[in-house]
């Protein structure tokens, strides 16, 4: 089976463990410290708050921005849900936006600047698949109407848009460290910043709003705390800020690896009929190329496609993924809500096999396989 993500861990990554484990320290601590000042150096960021999960990095983004009941959120619905439940979790309403296209399912500025209402707070661009979304554009139109753009970098490490780094274009960008990411460790989140209150916010709350934390007392600085306000527990342990920061040392050739594999992946599936390739040849070169999405040019036979491809063929696929409006949970909350550009890549998109240490014979009995299911 050709899994749709595999990681592979080096003994470096495997040392840097054992010998947090054996420090004894395994909570938020020195590891931590270092992996926010090399992750912030590496994005151009001024800040860095590691935490638990980039879910709980955007529910901290969007506190720190002010949002709560009442507020309203524009968000994509072509994105993992957590984008808008973070919003939920502060009695602010998401409000779904279309994407551009399927050649471009990113978040659409025109649909986005028809919903802007007196009680918008935000806006939130996520990068899909590890590409720009038009965060110039964005940030243009929240300054213009006084808003905030928080970024769901969740794909997106060292990619970037016109050289500067996505995750730095808002007032806050959500990075994740999940199991089949980019940058990945199993959990764990980071929010990045260039304003002092905002990082000062999050370092606090991720962390049950303490005035210090437990390496802190432990460093002789502060024998007491205070708490100054509703915090939560989402830190970060130090095991796994020891494997970022050993995977982090390898990231840019990582990445490298991923956009000639995309290339590869590109040039061999354009000779096949039925299969939009989302984005250009160029986008490639500045992504982080997280997943290698397809549309179905029939949205019809996506599900047998898929399950033909696993069960003839053995290649794993996924799903990038159901569209959020569409979800029991989001129909009765926000009924009536259509989107036609995303509930058409909603129904047509694959997610075909990517990682770092595939080989070409892989990719080949993915793209034979596809072909062979697609034939005429």
């Amino acid at each position: 089976m050709v899994p749709v993500f595999d990681l592979k861990l080096t003994r470096e990554d495997l040392d840097a463990v054992a010998e947090t484990l054996r420090s004894g320290w395994l909570t938020m601590g020195p590891r931590t410290q270092e992996f926010e000042r090399r992750f912030a150096d590496a994005i151009g960021a001024k800040y860095a708050v590691a935490v638990s999960s980039c879910t709980s990095a955007l529910h901290l983004a969007y506190l720190a921005a002010g949002i709560g009941p009442g507020d309203e959120v524009i968000v994509p619905s072509l994105t993992m849900v957590a984008t808008a439940a973070a919003v939920l979790y502060t009695g602010a309403t998401p409000v779904f936006a279309d994407i551009v296209s399927l050649d471009e399912p990113l978040i659409d500025p025109d649909h986005v600047e028809t919903l802007i209402t007196p009680r918008t707070k935000a806006v939130v661009a996520m990068h899909y698949g590890g590409y720009a979304a038009a965060v110039d554009r964005l940030a243009a139109l929240c300054d213009e109407r006084r808003l905030q753009l928080i970024e769901d970098a969740a794909h997106s490490p060292l990619a970037t848009l016109g050289g500067k780094a996505l995750g730095t274009f808002g007032v806050s960008g959500a990075f994740s460290f999940f199991s089949n990411k980019v940058l990945a460790v199993g959990e764990g989140g980071l929010l990045a910043t260039d304003d002092e209150d905002v990082a000062a916010f999050a370092q606090t709350r991720r962390s049950h709003a303490m005035t210090s934390v437990t390496w802190d007392r432990h460093q002789g600085r502060g024998e007491h705390y205070d708490v100054t306000g509703l915090g939560f527990n989402y830190r970060i342990d130090e095991p796994r800020s020891a494997l970022l920061l050993s995977r982090l040392s390898r990231l840019d050739r990582e990445i490298e690896r991923r956009r000639e594999l995309t290339r590869r992946y590109r040039s061999l599936l354009a000779e096949i009929p039925g299969v939009i390739v989302p984005f250009s040849d160029e986008s490639v070169e500045s992504s982080s190329c997280y997943i290698l999405a397809i549309m179905l040019d029939d949205p019809a036979r996506r599900n047998q496609v898929r399950i033909a491809l696993r069960e003839q063929h053995e290649v794993q696929t996924s799903v990038f993924y159901p569209s959020i409006h569409e979800f029991s949970a989001y129909r009765s909350r926000f009924p009536g809500i259509e989107l036609p550009k995303t509930e058409r890549a909603a129904r047509s998109q694959v997610t075909l096999p990517l990682f770092t240490h595939m080989t070409e014979e892989q990719q080949d009995q993915v793209v034979d396989a596809l072909r062979a299911e697609l034939a005429p």
